[in-house]
């Protein structure tokens, strides 16, 4: 059994032990160190191991026409065993070391199922 720590920024784990685990990405119960920008979306796309698409809508200001139009951005995370969250959840996401050559971001918690 393996205690969860605290990775402060106020982000509580989803559990409170973990009988093993084998993920040394997981910011609760691994190595992973969370620091910089914190977002909020869905996600969109699940890929392979441990990976998720996450996605969020913004507005940009087009000068030319004097109007704002639709934009999304879209990043690679770290799904953690401990989360495992699903496509459609709502997820806060945290900057972290880079992971892999596009993972950057570890997924903290579930907002919304």
């Amino acid at each position: 059994m393996t205690k969860a720590k605290n990775i402060g920024m106020g982000y509580k784990p989803q559990k409170e032990e973990m009988e093993e685990n084998k993920d040394k990405h997981d910011p609760f119960f691994g190595k992973s160190k969370i620091h910089g920008r914190t977002f909020t979306g869905v996600i969109i796309k699940k890929g392979s191991h441990r990976t998720v698409t996450v996605e969020w809508p913004r507005t940009h200001f087009d000068k030319k026409y004097e109007r704002y139009e639709k934009r999304r951005t879209r990043v690679k995370a770290h799904n953690p065993d401990s989360i495992s969250a699903d496509v459609g959840d709502r997820v806060t996401i945290v900057e972290t070391s880079p992971i892999s050559k596009t993972k950057k971001f570890i997924i903290v918690k579930i907002e919304q199922k």
